[in-house]
């Protein structure tokens, strides 16, 4: 098989035709390595925060080549597949994807794999490009305020009603979502959005009956 018919099956018409040459696994195996080497760095290129997992990134390319692998293994034999899908039926995976865009990332690096070994490698190019910039446009979107969680303890729960009238000069919204009070004082839980944060800590910590001041943004992450 000559290198333009190589490339011609590996990205239009797949290798369930024919037989599987070694030729065609190398450059499916390669090609399919190449991308997810570009996952790897779209992924890194995401995630450019504290919370990057770089093991999660390298297995996403060992995912990718992994699944390409499995793919052509399948197509080249009947008796084969059958025993693979019986061997792959009892793997259980229970490492919990905290981040939705993980998620989002594995099933793209696996369906780079199935997409590559099937050999419809330019479908799996061209949905790469567009979840590139699916991916980034989306995230550059700007949001609105978000709702944040506030908690306050203070010395006596009397302090309610002025702790509240200083939120409320702060912020366009305000909802009490608990509150504790016992012989040492009172805990509250108030949802807000918050136009300024630094006035409102700065004025709410003046008060000498508020011990403490506490944010929690949606992703669960304490800020002050």
């Amino acid at each position: 098989m000559g290198f333009y018919e190589l490339i011609r099956k590996a990205m239009f018409e797949g290798y369930a035709s024919e037989p599987i040459s070694a030729s065609t696994i190398i450059f499916c195996i390669f090609f399919t390595a190449v991308l997810g080497a570009y996952i790897f760095i779209v992924y890194r290129r995401v995630n450019s925060t504290s919370f990057y997992n770089r093991n999660f990134n390298v297995s996403l390319v060992a995912i990718a080549v992994i699944t390409a692998a499995i793919i052509l293994t399948i197509q080249s034999n009947i008796v084969v597949s059958l025993g693979m899908v019986g061997a792959l039926s009892i793997v259980r995976f229970r490492t919990a994807v905290k981040d939705p865009l993980d998620l989002v990332f594995l099933f793209w690096s696996i369906s780079a794999g199935i997409i590559c070994g099937a050999g419809f490698a330019l479908i799996a190019m061209l949905a790469s490009l567009v979840l590139t910039v699916i991916i980034v446009v989306l995230m550059n979107v700007k949001q609105g305020k978000n709702v944040t969680l506030m908690v306050v303890n203070a010395k006596s729960y009397e302090a309610e009603r002025i702790i509240m009238d200083i939120v409320k000069n702060n912020s366009s919204y305000s909802h009490i979502r608990s509150q504790n009070a016992d012989e040492h004082g009172m805990n509250m839980t108030i949802e807000l959005r918050i136009r300024e944060r630094e006035r409102l800590l700065h004025e709410l910590m003046q008060e000498d009956f508020v011990t403490s001041v506490s944010f929690v943004d949606h992703t669960e992450n304490t800020l002050i």
